[in-house]
């Protein structure tokens, strides 16, 4: 792999792909919307090309895909869009990669498997989903398995690590740091999974250099479950953090969306935080090898220091 284009350069999961492809001597074209974003994190950055587009204009992804080998898909938009537009989006993504005769690797996440059947989930677990969110996910799915494009799809649980801002460890991690009043999303006592951006985008590129990888679904796990408690528990030893967190719920965030459409739409997916979707990384280590896993202290640690960097 030569050159690969990573829509959504400038989130979390974007900036950890970048990196990764980078650091194996990949050509990397780093597209967002926001020039400033961009220029902030690679304008000096040997190896990247920073490209500034709308995602919903075929045309821009059409001249950014330009003689790239692999397209990354993880670009993120707002809930509120997602009825709309995410479908028509992933669309145009498909349309690039068939014009310019790319590959493709789409970043995803758990929605689409529904409520936790009770054990870890593998890549053969029937996709039910019962939210609105879930349901356009799996049409996203449908669409790009309808689709010539070779594509390897790869699901994800949540994300935490540098610059992953728009996540729930971040809304806890950016008061804290701070020595601020911090709030935790979810009941503090519940185990759930989330994973360190480097190491997935380690095992997204992995999989992009693998030709089999290409017509498959992935599940990848994260270090391990962990509760909330644990988690305020690292953050107190690494940053000597000492105020009290308190617990964000459902009713909460139904309080929020009267006057925030973002926090209406993060009630529908609020059952994940009490009853937690698993994933189950066997097929990826069986297919390509072990799965990098990065401590949840140590993780934490790099994005706090990340964090403290930038402030």
């Amino acid at each position: 792999m030569k050159k690969a284009l990573v829509l959504g350069a400038s989130g979390g999961m974007g900036y950890a792909l970048v990196n990764e492809l980078i650091s194996r001597g990949t050509q990397v074209i780093a597209f967002a919307r926001s020039e400033q974003k961009l220029k902030n994190l690679y304008e000096e950055r040997q190896g990247v090309t920073i490209k500034i587009g709308d995602v919903f204009n075929l045309q821009d992804i059409v001249s950014a895909a330009d003689s790239v080998d692999v397209i990354f898909q993880a670009a993120n938009i707002p809930y509120p869009d997602w009825k709309e537009k995410l479908v028509p989006f992933i669309g145009n993504v498909l349309k690039t990669a068939e014009i310019q005769k790319t590959k493709l690797v789409l970043i995803e996440n758990i929605y689409a498997y529904g409520r936790s059947p009770g054990v870890k989930v593998t890549e053969n677990t029937l996709k039910r989903p019962h939210t609105k969110k879930g349901k356009i996910r799996l049409e996203v799915e449908n669409l790009v398995k309808q689709s010539s494009v070779p594509t390897t799809i790869v699901h994800f649980p949540d994300f935490y690590g540098p610059n992953a801002e728009n996540t729930l460890l971040h809304f806890t991690l950016k008061d804290a740091i701070r020595n601020k009043k911090a709030m935790f999303v979810g009941d503090q006592t519940i185990a759930r999974e989330f994973i360190y951006t480097p190491d997935g985008a380690r095992t997204a590129v992995n999989l992009a250099m693998h030709e089999n990888a290409y017509g498959q679904n992935f599940n990848i796990s994260g270090y391990d479950v962990i509760a909330g408690k644990e988690i305020i528990q690292i953050i107190r030893e690494l940053s000597k953090y000492n105020k009290s967190v308190s617990t964000i719920s459902k009713n909460h965030f139904r309080l929020l969306g009267i006057f925030n459409a973002g926090m209406r739409e993060m009630v529908e997916m609020f059952y994940l935080n009490e009853e937690p979707v698993v994933l189950d990384g066997t097929k990826y280590e069986k297919e390509i090898g072990p799965l990098p896993r990065t401590s949840y202290r140590e993780g934490l640690k790099q994005t706090i220091a990340y964090m403290n960097s930038k402030n």
